[in-house]
């Protein structure tokens, strides 16, 4: 008697074999993970346009309004108008400005209330009663030059009338020198010269430093909304565990996550930079605008600049917000990060005595030494560039670590 072998039941099918039957590499449940995470992030599209709107726009549009400021003082410039208050007391002063081709304006009689009240855009130079018969008598009159610190525009301008005031002084002490026979030139023994060694670009930096600053942000909210949603989002949402049953390796679910989060705030970056070459069209000032180059080399440069801070900063806000409960718990965990990266730049602008070497080593003050010197037209060398990597790539392989770390005791549990 023959027994036939009854045939064997199939066995169940393991998701992490492929149709050979040879077990999913580490790289592709990594691919695996980046392209799910990716797809999420693209489907969310409210948060995703409330994400890049600000940090397209938000820079150009500030360029635009700081360049508009800047083109109207220049106008108000052009203009040579000076506002006198007791003009009708000074009739030798009066004669010396309209000589400078200046159109005196009357200051009214409210002018302290006007300038506090930021109605009135320009300082006012008031004069005495007694202007004209003190200078007569050879004797100091005393001229007020009255602005509101508080009243910028106003501020601006008092400088020019300090010089105006000189310029009158210079000529009254070469007169009495002349009618004395003595030279005027005895009053200047040096004759000085100014260089400036600066190029444009470097000039236009002390106002187009606000540049970096913005894609600094745009960096940190690019990345900040996805490292949250991949971790205390699906943990809120009870996605989170599910996805650890799988049978790939915490670290694969791990560089999955991470490379989406690297990948939106490089994107963001990236956009952010694109939006300041057609920014430059805005600039309303003639002079910001020749001076202020900012083209695909420098969008380039600034980019590559950011690579590194895309890839810490994602890590360590997907490490922050790993062992929370809720989205809004991370997003109070993330507010110190945030704020301390995005105000690092504030510390090059606070500090007179120049860049330091270890600027270089501070997380979003680095990037922003580093973008000035692109602006600036300097060349961004390797030896400037490799502390911030090393110090980012650190700060990437520890947040990295801990998340698996932290998924790996989630799944023992």
């Amino acid at each position: 008697m023959s027994l036939s072998a009854s045939p064997s039941a199939p066995a169940p099918k393991d998701p992490s074999m492929t149709s050979d039957r040879l077990p999913l590499s580490f790289l592709a449940h990594v691919r695996i993970v980046l392209f799910k995470e990716l797809v999420d992030a693209v489907r969310d599209r409210r948060t995703l346009l409330r994400m890049l709107v600000p940090a397209v726009m938000m820079g150009p549009l500030m360029l635009a309004a700081l360049s508009g400021l800047i083109a109207s003082l220049e106008e108000r410039a052009e203009k040579r108008e000076l506002t006198v208050a007791g003009l009708e007391h000074a009739p030798t002063l009066e004669n010396y400005l309209l000589r400078q081709t200046y159109t005196l304006k009357t200051a009214p009689a409210d002018y302290e209330q006007k300038l506090r009240a930021t109605q009135l855009l320009e300082p006012v130079l008031v004069i005495g009663k007694d202007f004209e018969q003190q200078l007569l008598e050879g004797e100091r009159p005393t001229v007020e030059v009255v602005s509101d610190s508080a009243n910028q525009r106003a501020q601006v301008a008092v400088n020019s009338v300090q010089r105006l005031l000189r310029g009158f002084n210079q000529e009254r002490a070469g007169l009495h020198l002349a009618l004395r026979g003595v030279s005027p030139e005895l009053l200047q023994s040096v004759d000085i010269e100014e260089r400036d060694l600066a190029s444009a670009q470097a000039r236009a930096t002390r106002i187009t430093s606000i540049v970096p600053m913005f894609i600094i942000m745009a960096v940190l909210y690019g990345a900040l909304t996805a490292a949250l949603d991949s971790t205390a989002g699906e943990r809120e949402r009870g996605s989170l565990e599910p996805l650890l049953m799988n049978p790939a390796s915490p670290m694969a679910l791990v560089m999955g996550k991470w490379g989406a989060v690297a990948l939106s705030g490089i994107a963001v970056a990236a956009l952010a930079n694109l939006s300041f070459l057609p920014a430059q069209y805005l600039i309303q000032s003639d002079s910001l605008q020749a001076m202020f180059q900012f083209g695909w080399g420098e969008a380039l440069r600034c980019l590559a600049v950011q690579l590194p801070l895309a890839a810490g900063v994602g890590a360590l806000l997907m490490a922050m917000a790993v062992r929370t409960k809720t989205f809004k718990e991370a997003q109070a965990s993330a507010t110190l990060a945030m704020t301390l990266i995005s105000l690092a730049p504030m510390v090059g602008l606070m500090n007179p005595g120049g860049e330091a070497d270890w600027y270089y080593w501070v997380p979003g003050l680095a990037q922003n030494t580093l973008m000035l010197q692109v602006l600036k037209g300097e060349a961004l060398t390797l030896a400037k560039w490799m502390p911030s990597v090393l110090v980012c790539g650190a700060m990437t392989l520890a947040g990295l670590l801990f998340i698996a770390r932290s998924m790996r005791l989630a799944v023992a549990r």
